[in-house]
């Protein structure tokens, strides 16, 4: 398991932990706490292959002013707001708030190493792909990236 997925993992386990003992509020951390969850938030995490949709997430710490922006994306979404229903409740358990600012597809080319960033979302419209891809290079530093 590399490190990306093992932080995908803690997040995920604390947000049904939370949602387990019938939370509907965030826990109360202190800031500094809060800013700390926001910091070990993967800005991208998308399929290893295929083409599917994605949502480019504002998250922002409940009552503050920090704020990163994350890429999300899978090919079992059949429409854009079944990934933010996904990120949502992870995001909350850990006291952070969310924000689509729209929507889009990639097509990720494992074996040549390409990604493709283009269209856009029915219900969210489109995300600007010139941050989308610049979240994905940032990450897939060996990529080819393009935007349509």
């Amino acid at each position: 398991m590399c490190l990306h997925e093992a932080q995908h993992l803690r997040l995920d386990k604390l947000a049904c932990w939370w949602r387990l003992r019938g939370k509907r509020e965030s826990p109360q951390l202190p800031p500094a706490k809060m800013a700390d969850a926001l910091s070990k938030v993967p800005d991208v995490d998308i399929d290893p292959e295929g083409q599917f949709k994605y949502i480019l997430v504002n998250i922002k710490v409940k009552g503050g002013t920090e704020h990163k922006v994350i890429v999300r994306g899978t090919k079992t979404a059949e429409y854009h707001i079944h990934i933010f229903e996904k990120v949502n409740p992870a995001m909350e358990a850990l006291g952070l708030e969310c924000n689509c600012l729209g929507g889009g597809k990639i097509e990720h080319n494992n074996t040549d190493k390409k990604l493709r960033v283009f269209g856009e979302s029915t219900g969210y419209g489109k995300a600007d792909h010139s941050v989308t891809v610049e979240k994905l290079k940032s990450v897939f530093k060996e990529y080819e990236i393009t935007m349509e």
